[in-house]
């Protein structure tokens, strides 16, 4: 929880620091907000139905091209009935988290990029509380304020929860 606030602090500060330059000619910072359609892979996807997610995200442009970026949001997908193998079933609780990335893009040409984030995904509700480890590369295509990206994510926690996700946000 601590991490989520020390986060959530960070990115205001970023944002009324890049404010001040919101009337540069070139501009270094954006914020906004987006939604996310998460895919399940592998066992997750045995357990567990499409996800979907809202957040927040930033970026600050360091160099040519290279761009550091961040987010926090929030994760939910849906349980599945699963067979407990002796001819009943058992239902899962829906797998919620909030998870926290930081990364790097690297734009290859004026709109399409690469992107790769690591951070941390805080589970909650009943299933598998706690704190677990991310990883995400992707690509996208961000003209003017809209990003559209299809990235994979993988979440370390007691097993691998991976997803293949799509992800639209306006960023200001």
């Amino acid at each position: 929880m601590k991490q989520t606030r020390l986060l959530v602090a960070l990115l205001l500060c970023i944002f009324f620091i890049g404010k001040q330059d919101a009337n540069a000619q070139l501009k270094r910072f954006s914020i906004g907000p987006y939604v996310e359609a998460a895919f399940p892979t592998g066992n997750f996807s045995d357990t567990h139905n499409t996800g979907f997610g809202v957040g927040l995200g930033a970026d600050i442009k360091l160099v040519a091209g290279l761009t550091a970026v961040g987010s926090v949001g929030y994760m939910r997908f849906g349980g599945k009935d699963v067979s407990n193998g002796t001819g009943g079933s058992i239902s899962m609780p829906a797998a919620q988290a909030i998870p926290i990335r930081l990364g790097l893009r690297y734009n290859l040409i004026s709109i399409l990029y690469v992107k790769v984030e690591g951070g941390t995904a805080q589970f909650v509700g009943d299933y598998n509380s706690g704190t677990g480890g991310l990883i995400a590369p992707g690509v996208g295509i961000r003209l003017l304020g809209l990003d559209v990206e299809a990235k994979y994510e993988a979440w370390f926690k007691n097993d691998t929860h991976s997803f293949f996700g799509l992800k639209a946000s306006y960023n200001f």
